[in-house]
């Protein structure tokens, strides 16, 4: 069982669900989620290069907040490469902060105490840098990595450095992320995928199948059938 909505945060999604004990394929997205666990608490996700294989205990329950790209980084006062391709405790990053706000979750878990805890954190570093959702918002409509440096004024290398912190990697890794959730969410509506590639970007369908089963370890086809 799985489900998701808007969270208080602009652009985060709070989601929530209980495993039946089968594995799970967790897309990359640019994402940093703060997550509760019924067995093993708050946790962090970092930012995925490719899929994530999620594996949890028949009836574990999970509450999950996904923090925007680029907004991570503020909420647990890390960069995100730091937390790439990795899950760990919230105590790690924020030591008995982490022990308060599981407290206040233990009693009743909810999505709206998982998103005050990092609407609190957020408001207390003075919001996310804002050059995070400015180049993730170029990056998903399309846009190329040069066409966006030079939108927000920063050099491919200082672009690349800064995505880096933000995203947990660089801007043409995010561009094939975003392009690759973009080509997904247009074949769910029922377009072909010679046509989802022509219209995404990809040179043609071998291109996007080959994309496709790099970042997610399944072609197309695999994952629309799932």
């Amino acid at each position: 069982m799985y489900r998701e909505r808007p969270a208080g945060i602009a652009g985060a999604v709070l989601w929530a669900a209980v495993s039946d004990g089968a594995p799970t394929r967790v897309l990359p997205d640019g994402c940093l989620d703060l997550l509760w666990s019924s067995r093993s608490g708050l946790l962090v996700a970092g930012p995925d290069r490719t899929a994530y294989r999620s594996l949890a205990a028949p009836g574990e329950r999970w509450l999950g907040l996904r923090l925007p790209p680029g907004v991570g980084p503020a909420v647990f006062g890390v960069p995100a490469d730091e937390l790439r391709d990795r899950r760990v405790p919230l105590a790690a990053l924020w030591g008995r902060a982490a022990d308060e706000a599981a407290e206040r979750l233990a009693e009743h878990p909810t999505g709206a105490g998982l998103t005050a805890i990092a609407a609190g954190r957020l408001a207390a570093a003075g919001g996310p840098d804002p050059l995070g959702p400015r180049v993730a918002a170029l990056l998903a409509t399309g846009a190329p990595v040069a066409t966006a440096a030079a939108e927000v004024g920063l050099g491919p290398r200082l672009l690349h450095r800064r995505s880096q912190a933000l995203f947990g990697y660089g801007p043409k890794t995010l561009a094939r992320i975003l392009r690759m959730r973009r080509a997904l969410a247009l074949a769910r509506t029922g377009v072909g995928l010679a046509e989802v590639a022509a219209r995404t970007g990809y040179a043609d369908q071998a291109h996007l199948t080959r994309d496709v089963r790099e970042l997610a370890g399944a072609p197309p086809t695999a994952l629309l059938a799932g």
